[in-house]
């Protein structure tokens, strides 16, 4: 079931990533594109964004000038406190 798996990646760390690529056309090299990705990955390792960049080393002709790399997890920890006494309304 896609949803559970989904939320089981969210509880081992994983985030939204948001990948910007900057790479060279390759029939103009020197002027510079830029695509966006997204995807769940786990910080700080990234493995989604490695193998996404080893795909595009291995699979499309422009070359990579730079990647920028935003990452948010999804579920973090809950801040509370407990209430230190009572409140009587008559």
């Amino acid at each position: 079931m896609k949803t559970s798996l989904d939320f089981e990646k969210r509880l081992l760390g994983y985030g939204l990533l948001t990948a910007e690529i900057l790479y060279r056309l390759p029939d103009h090299p020197k002027l510079l594109q830029s695509f966006l990705w997204q995807t769940e990955d786990l910080a700080p390792r990234f493995p989604e964004l490695n193998r996404f960049l080893d795909f595009w080393e291995k699979e499309i002709d422009g070359r990579i000038h730079s990647v920028r790399v935003a990452h948010q997890n999804l579920i973090e920890p809950v801040d509370f406190r407990y209430a230190n006494g009572e409140i009587v309304i008559h």
